[in-house]
């Protein structure tokens, strides 16, 4: 078994390296972008450096799909292009992140190989024509792109330009799942190294139902089509999600361990995809085999793009364990690959990447440099639109690179603790998606950042946190939608209020074990206790059928939607803050829907359905009456989200940005104005307007 093979509990992290500047050159934050000269003719090479180094360009990403151009024959190796870029851009003194090239095979790989192609869940080959069009366990596969990893290594370990390694390119976005007998194979493995015997299997997975009783390892397959309207085994599949997040770790790592070889001083990352709705990866696990996490974002548009922007920003922060982080990508207005892309407004663009380094990051970049001219990327945005340097895009890249030279000191701070934690858990992500669910509108992505819009509307802004992270030595931790539950994080949540924590636990948290297997005797499961409610079953909503309940009114104005709790039962101390109102007839009327309970030294709310960021932030103010939390809350301010990093030594800086569409007026911050961005300030009171950010340092 391989170090990356083995538990989260018992495997180490990997020390923090982050990369160092260039010989003779200060620590700066990194600013950059993905580039990609070998799309267009040398000509342009020259002008592409010089409009870098005007708009305060010190990195840039190399090589990411450059595999055809790098071995354009089996065996055949040419560097001379990718040497010759390399030196123009070290002479200028932008550094190179360098790719391992692997994203994607050339076509004469595929040709020569087609066995490495994945195929789709009827079997149908998966061909090439797009990217990362491989099988994550295909050995043929391995033994090329470690080859070529090999070679890059070889040929650049003394070149002094190199900082980073970027292995690959966002694992998994096109090939997360791949149900080939490679893959058969080594999920047959996988079951074998993690449950021992078959026995253990069927245990897990309640084989005795449907008649599914395994009597062997070879017996397992992945979740391949099993018919329409059929439905498959709920721990087989979440299992096959872990097995597959597993698998392209261990190519990763595969990857990893080649560079690191021949280049042992050179750290190594690779880009993970963190927003609210992503949950590609088991990305906490994937952060202990990194030298340093790196992230690729890309905005919602709409109301939720400042807060989903710093959940997600937060929520690597909590990945990276607070070291600081990569924002490997991002883009500069519209993207290509939705149905409708929206541009970003104006002052979004510098904003945003102020809101990223404010929530820990101290690289900033883009995907990608010069706006492709071809192919399928070619609307998306980039630091050099197509308009050319005489745009507001490249204008607006210039003046952020200018506030980033000024907030070099900015550089190995750390995002000061909220006082409250909110606990994400991707494997109750993966295992709340099953279609034979309660109603299949829940999502369990969506209820954390819920829950962190509607602190922020209270001036408070919060701490996005892994399960298997720093959770409980925050002031008030919430579980929002936390599907699974094991005794490890069952003990720490009781031991966590016993002690005198506050914690605020929703609806569909504590429903099933780590194997999505009911939990018996009513939920919360293993800590009713704490909670101090007994939910019988759920009350799904929603307007599918004709006369059915769709919402559910609650006593304190909020409205519940999706689904509720039917809590049947509550502790004698346990206070019930809100009550449901409906139809008497619905069983639901008067039922609870928040209460708080004492235990121990501490105090659990809970949340008895999906309230939505607006509900929640209504029914914030009884909670904290109730538990005795943020007497000052109602009198915060919400307009703004304020965050704060740190410095060892004291050092400090503030970031402050307009939450609303119209300009608000804020109280500044003692110390030095450092940035004022669409912003206006007397000294004491700023006026910031829509998408303005100020950035205090003192």
């Amino acid at each position: 078994m391989t170090a990356c093979e083995s538990t989260i509990a018992a495997r180490p992290r990997r020390v923090h390296r982050w990369p160092q500047p260039l010989p003779g050159n200060d620590s700066r934050i990194w600013y950059g972008a993905d580039y990609n000269p070998d799309q267009w003719p040398e000509e342009y090479w020259d002008e592409d450096v010089r409009l870098m180094t005007q708009a305060g360009v010190n990195i840039v990403s190399l090589a990411i799909f450059s595999w055809a151009n790098i071995e354009p024959e089996d065996g055949v190796f040419t560097f001379d292009w990718l040497d010759r870029i390399i030196a123009k851009l070290y002479a200028a003194g932008i550094a190179v992140d360098l790719a391992s090239g692997t994203a994607s095979p050339p076509m004469w790989l595929t040709a020569k190989h087609p066995e490495v192609l994945p195929r789709d869940e009827r079997g149908d080959v998966v061909w090439p024509g797009a990217r990362q069009h491989w099988r994550p366990t295909s050995p043929v596969f391995r033994e090329y792109a470690r080859r070529l990893c090999r070679r890059m290594a070889d040929h650049y370990r003394d070149n002094p330009a190199i900082v980073s390694w970027h292995v690959s390119n966002e694992y998994g976005c096109h090939n997360r799942f791949d149900y080939s007998d490679d893959a058969m194979r080594a999920f047959q493995d996988w079951c074998r190294a993690k449950y021992g015997t078959i026995d253990a299997v069927n245990e897990a997975w309640g084989t005795n139902f449907w008649s599914q009783r395994l009597n062997g390892f070879d017996e397992i397959l992945p979740p391949r089509y099993i018919g329409d309207g059929n439905f498959t085994n709920p721990g087989r599949l979440l299992d096959y999600k872990r097995f597959s997040s597993d698998a392209l770790k261990e190519f990763f790592c595969a990857e990893r361990d080649v560079l690191a070889s021949i280049t042992p001083d050179i750290p190594i990352t690779t880009n993970f995809m963190v927003n609210s709705s992503q949950s590609t990866m088991d990305y906490d696990d994937w952060g202990r085999e990194v030298d340093f996490v790196s992230n690729d974002h890309y905005f919602t548009p709409g109301s939720w793009h400042l807060d989903e922007m710093a959940y997600s920003s937060s929520h690597v922060d909590g990945i990276s364990r607070k070291e600081p982080w990569f924002l490997m990508e991002q883009s500069t207005s519209a993207v290509n690959w939705r149905g409708l892309n929206p541009r970003k407004e104006p002052g979004q663009l510098v904003r945003d990447s102020l809101l990223h380094l404010a929530m820990g990051a101290d690289a900033i970049c883009y995907f990608q440099w010069r706006q492709s001219r071809a192919g399928a990327e070619k609307f998306h945005s980039a630091m050099l639109p197509v308009a050319g340097e005489d745009s507001r895009i490249y204008r607006d890249v210039c003046e952020l690179g200018s506030y980033l030279h000024d907030l070099a000191d900015v550089v190995g701070s750390k995002v000061t603790d909220s006082p409250v934690a909110i606990v994400y858990d991707v494997e109750s992500v993966w295992a709340a998606e099953h279609t034979t669910v309660p109603n299949q509108a829940v999502q369990g992505w969506s209820e954390p950042l819920d829950w962190f819009g509607a602190f922020a509307e209270y001036g408070i802004r919060a701490d996005v946190t892994p399960v298997h992270g720093d959770w409980d030595t925050h002031e008030v931790v919430v579980i929002p939608c936390v599907y699974l539950f094991g005794d490890e994080t069952a003990s720490r949540l009781r031991d966590f209020v016993a002690r005198g924590g506050e914690a605020i636990v929703t609806y569909y948290s504590a429903i099933a074990d780590e194997h999505d297997r009911l939990l018996l005797g009513g939920w919360p499961g293993l800590i009713g206790d704490v909670a101090g409610v007994r939910v019988e079953e759920h009350c799904p909503l929603g307007d599918r059928f004709a006369g059915a309940l769709d919402h559910l009114d609650v006593s304190n104005g909020a409205v519940v939607h999706d689904l509720a709790d039917v809590i049947t039962s509550v502790a004698p101390d346990t206070q019930v803050l809100a009550t449901f109102e409906a139809d008497a007839v619905t069983g639901m009327d008067g039922r609870p829907a928040i209460t708080v309970h004492p235990y121990g030294d501490g105090m659990t709310g809970y949340v008895g359905g999906r309230f939505g960021k607006d509900g929640i932030a209504a029914s914030l103010p009884q909670l904290f009456a109730a538990m005795d939390l943020f007497p000052d809350a109602a009198a915060a301010d919400g307009d703004v989200l304020r965050v704060t990093r740190a410095q060892a030594d004291g050092r400090a800086y503030e970031f402050v940005f307009n939450r609303r569409r119209e300009s608000v007026t804020v109280d500044v911050p003692r110390g030095e104005a450092a940035v004022m961005y669409r912003a206006e300030s007397n000294g004491a009171t700023a006026v910031l307007r829509p998408n303005g950010a100020i950035v205090i340092r003192r």
